[in-house]
């Protein structure tokens, strides 16, 4: 008997040893400030992973660039030093050009067409090459908001842009977008923006509603043109390295968690966008509501540029359409 508790208790201790050794402390980066809608997702992402593995796994979220910029956490991801991170799809583009299609200039009608694009089977198509082109695996998408221009100057029409430092997210299809209507895009990280806009380094910038509103963009502003002119994707990603080490169940668990919560941005910013452009809108800055023809040739010239970088946005552009 006693033999054969001996067993059991060297079978219990193996047993937990196993479990243990399964448990993981996942780090998980972002760029976005901690109030911001991506970086609360993040965090309920962790707390339910946590609950829903028995506290097995969690999750520490690092904003605001704790962990370097989006270029150096793609890097720390393809190396696994980096488990996971909530990035735009703009900086995976840099990598997988094909994802560069989202940023078709009026691809999405509105905030609500932008997020029905999003959840269809072309834009998930997409994310199956990731893992060999950027060392990643994608799980799914979600958004930040149209993109809107702040500027320090009287804008009245897309000519008013010409030779104005405009600040951009550094990637090549919003650099193609600014070149064509002649403003001298200028890349910049989000933490310097605020004051770049204050001291004049820059002239104006593209940006979503909720940042123009929750991070007072329009201090500094005379005018905002609510342009509504790109959608801006964010995606969930998970160490190709980190995933490969992963059982079937926790691949599962974590790949349905991390793809219901980035998708939960979508809501978030359909709910929301309406409300945060109407107290923009009210601050007293000149406000202007223009569409597709306000830039007039530019657009014409983005497409024709990259309908020779990627063969997805004919496919996306049909999705369009199925999805108005």
């Amino acid at each position: 008997m006693k033999h054969v508790a001996r067993l059991i208790a060297s079978a219990a201790i193996v047993a937990a040893s196993s479990v243990a050794a399964q448990a993981e402390e996942f780090r998980l980066g972002l760029i976005t400030p901690p109030p911001h809608i991506w970086t609360k997702a993040a965090e309920a992402f962790g707390a339910e992973l946590s609950e829903a593995s028995g506290g097995a796994h969690s999750v520490s979220v690092f904003p605001a660039r704790q962990l370097g910029n989006e270029a150096e956490m793609l890097q720390q991801l393809q190396t696994g030093a980096l488990d996971m991170a909530f990035m735009t799809v703009a900086e995976v583009s840099n990598r997988a050009p094909e994802l560069g299609a989202f940023y078709a200039p009026y691809l999405a009608d509105d905030i609500g067409h932008a997020g029905r694009i999003l959840r269809s089977d072309t834009a998930k198509s997409l994310l199956e090459p990731l893992p060999g082109q950027v060392g990643a695996v994608g799980v799914g998408y979600g958004m930040a908001g149209l993109r809107q221009i702040v500027s320090r100057g009287e804008v009245t029409s897309a000519d008013d842009l010409a030779g104005l430092k405009l600040r951009i997210t550094p990637f090549t299809p919003i650099l193609d977008f600014y070149n064509a209507v002649g403003a001298a895009p200028t890349p910049m990280p989000l933490p310097a923006v605020y004051d770049a806009l204050a001291n004049g380094q820059v002239d104006a910038i593209d940006m979503d509603a909720e940042l123009i509103w929750v991070l007072k963009y329009y201090d500094h502003a005379d005018t905002i043109v609510q342009s509504d002119h790109m959608m801006f994707p964010m995606v969930g990603l998970v160490s190709a390295k980190v995933w490969a080490g992963l059982s079937e169940e926790d691949r599962a668990m974590i790949g349905d968690l991390m793809a219901k919560h980035v998708d939960s941005t979508i809501d978030s910013y359909v709910a929301n966008e309406a409300g945060w452009l109407e107290q923009i809108a009210g601050t007293g800055k000149t406000y202007t509501k223009v569409d597709a023809s306000f830039f007039g040739d530019a657009i014409d010239e983005w497409n024709a540029t990259w309908s020779e970088k990627t063969s997805s946005l004919e496919a996306l552009r049909a999705t369009a359409a199925e999805t108005q």
